[in-house]
């Protein structure tokens, strides 16, 4: 018989650097465990951001699925950016086709698309909305 799921969160820290505090309060889990646990996962990508979706069962143990590093950050790390424009009409940078590519080969396994040329248009659709110029695509 399967564990009564009681909580399924959606929190980021970054890679490898988890600690007990308030975005874990609320989970009513070991907070040690987790941070333990997932530290030990994400050491081999320090310095990214990663979303992490953390599913509390009934008798306080818990399952934790890591994704992918938001679409957002990417640009911004390929673009070095440090902030997003805060007008989408406003320009701040250019993301190569390459870059693009390499991106949505990256985040394929969590986008919602079929192949990589659908993949890339919602990375684009991102970056555009971060008033990134995509080369080859925008007109």
């Amino acid at each position: 018989m399967s564990k009564k799921v009681v909580r399924v969160m959606k929190i980021q820290f970054k890679a490898g650097q988890a600690k007990p505090g308030p975005a874990l309060a609320g989970a009513g889990i070991q907070m040690p465990k987790f941070c333990t646990a997932f530290n030990d996962q994400t050491k081999d990508r320090m310095g990214e951001t990663v979303p992490v979706v953390l599913t509390v069962y009934e008798d306080k143990s818990f399952d934790f699925i890591l994704k992918t590093a938001p679409a957002a950050e990417m640009i911004k790390k390929a673009c070095n950016l440090k902030k997003a424009a805060s007008d989408s009409k406003q320009t701040v940078a250019t993301l190569s086709a390459d870059k693009l590519k390499e991106i949505a080969e990256y985040k394929m396994p969590d986008l919602n698309a079929n192949d990589i040329e659908g993949a890339m248009k919602i990375i684009a659709g991102t970056a555009r909305n971060m008033g990134v110029k995509v080369e080859g695509l925008d007109a």
